[in-house]
């Protein structure tokens, strides 16, 4: 048996309806069928496939990834994924792990000088997938067998997440990852606006107060900002108020104008106009589609 089939079997033993673990920060997905394109936040995640194939949209850019190969999202962005293949004979299973800065911070300064390449100036892609090298998936292997013996988890969990972080450190997406623990990074200085977009979502702002707050230029905090999030801030701000205004209306499905309001649309038109766009039908009537579901506020297994 390979890594990768060793790796799916283990993970489809352990996978749980909510995706939760044991271990704190690692999720595992199985989904039996497909289903329609959904949005959510990313979260800062590592997502690796060991069956079945995942499509995402971040702005105009798609990704997909599928078997053997593992998607990096550097930011909490606005996404819309679907798992394509999947079946209950096959389902898709997947391994997320949560990259947290300082955990990445604390590596990068116990790294050796020339052990890494040099930070580039620019800031990456929020978003990336590149294949799973065999050290990537024989740690990812250590990591779930754990959930097999639990009183290891508090003593082991820790040191082996840390040898997945330096995998990513150190390979075809370090870039993103590096950045990611650098605390004047560009990707850093987006990431603070894209916490203050999501946490001020309803209100209207000037581009360049947002680059003022994140310490950068209004030219290099609106070219970053693309790079990362493949959306301008305006972009990205109505984004987070129609995925917003999607939760609300599955718990308000009569208050479509409040629901408009609430998000920051001043005009029941333009929101209804916009909230077509995005999601296919006018938000009365997919109020009537969503009620009875519960919306979930969880990062997705991106």
């Amino acid at each position: 048996m390979d890594h990768l089939d060793e790796l799916r079997d283990l993970l489809a033993r352990h996978a749980r309806p909510d995706m939760s673990t044991a271990i704190e920060g690692v999720l595992i997905s199985k989904v039996e069928r497909p289903h329609p394109p959904s949005p959510a936040m990313s979260g800062s995640v590592m997502a690796l496939i060991t069956q079945g194939a995942k499509r995402i949209a971040l702005g105009d850019r798609v990704y997909e990834y599928r078997a053997g190969q593992y998607l990096i999202a550097s930011v909490d962005l606005p996404i819309t994924g679907h798992f394509t293949e999947a079946t209950p004979e096959q389902p898709a299973i997947g391994l997320g792990l949560t990259l947290h800065p300082a955990t990445i911070a604390e590596l990068l300064l116990q790294a050796a000088p020339g052990d890494l390449p040099p930070a580039g100036s620019g800031a990456p892609s929020g978003m990336a997938v590149s294949d799973a090298p065999s050290e990537l998936l024989d740690a990812a292997i250590r990591l779930v067998r754990l959930l097999d013996q639990p009183r290891d988890i508090a003593v082991l969990a820790p040191m082996i997440k840390r040898e997945i972080l330096w995998r990513l450190i150190a390979g075809e997406q370090g870039a993103a990852v590096r950045q990611l623990g650098l605390a004047d990074s560009s990707l850093t200085h987006v990431a603070r606006a894209v916490r203050w977009i999501r946490e001020h979502y309803a209100q209207a702002f000037r581009v360049e107060d947002v680059a003022q707050r994140s310490g950068m230029s209004v030219s290099a905090f609106y070219r970053n900002f693309q790079a990362v999030t493949a959306m301008s801030p305006i972009q990205f701000q109505k984004q987070i108020r129609l995925q917003e205004a999607r939760l609300l209306l599955a718990t308000h499905p009569n208050d479509v104008s409040g629901v408009g309001l609430r998000v920051g649309y001043d005009s029941l038109s333009q929101f209804s106009r916009e909230y077509r766009r995005q999601f296919g039908a006018p938000p009365s009537q997919d109020a009537v589609r969503l009620r009875g579901l519960t919306p979930s506020a969880a990062p997705a297994l991106a």
